[in-house]
């Protein structure tokens, strides 16, 4: 699982200086899913929470990241679901529900499984915020495709949804995004 520090993202860390990788994001990942849990106040099982957001990204181990902002994504959960099955059959393995925890946050529709999906969506926006569009910028992202990676958000958190868009609108106006 160490592994999983070596897989860099499209995302800078705030200041832009170098890629986040995937383990730095499943931490922020599970740190932002429960401070969120907690601001909105949300009836769910914390632990479990905690167990989907550490588990999320471990399928990049074979697979790779993913670009949340690429035209197409369809393909990227079968190499994630092939490793989680490879580490699961490890004999170092003590996590008898590793693979069952990650369909659930590949598939499932519980509240837990509904906000990781949120902030998973939400942590690279808000590094690229804070990185004036420089992933954006160097990968030619559109609005059309941050909007799209993003609509799902507005019938479960119409607040973070409506704070998404206007901060689409500003990257925009502030040539971080092209307005396609």
């Amino acid at each position: 699982m160490d592994a999983l520090k070596h897989i860099n993202r499209r995302s800078y860390i705030t200041g832009g200086k170098r890629y986040e990788n995937s383990a730095e994001h499943s931490w922020h990942l599970a740190m932002a899913c429960w401070a969120l849990a907690n601001y909105f106040k949300l009836d769910l099982n914390i632990e479990t929470l905690l167990k989907l957001a550490l588990v999320h990204d471990l399928g990049e181990i074979d697979a790779g990241d993913t670009f949340l902002y690429a035209k197409d994504r369809t393909a990227a959960h079968h190499a994630e679901r092939q490793c989680l099955q490879r580490l699961a059959g490890h004999p170092g393995n003590t996590i008898s529900d590793l693979t069952e925890l990650w369909e659930v946050q590949e598939l499932g529709h519980s509240k837990e499984a509904t906000l990781l999906k949120t902030v998973d969506r939400l942590l690279p926006f808000l590094l690229n915020i804070s990185n004036e569009g420089k992933p954006w910028k160097e990968n030619n992202v559109t609005k059309s495709q941050v909007s799209g990676a993003h609509a799902f958000i507005a019938e479960t958190f119409p607040e973070i949804h409506q704070w998404v868009m206007h901060n689409i609108d500003e990257a925009v106006a502030k040539g971080w995004l092209s307005d396609d």
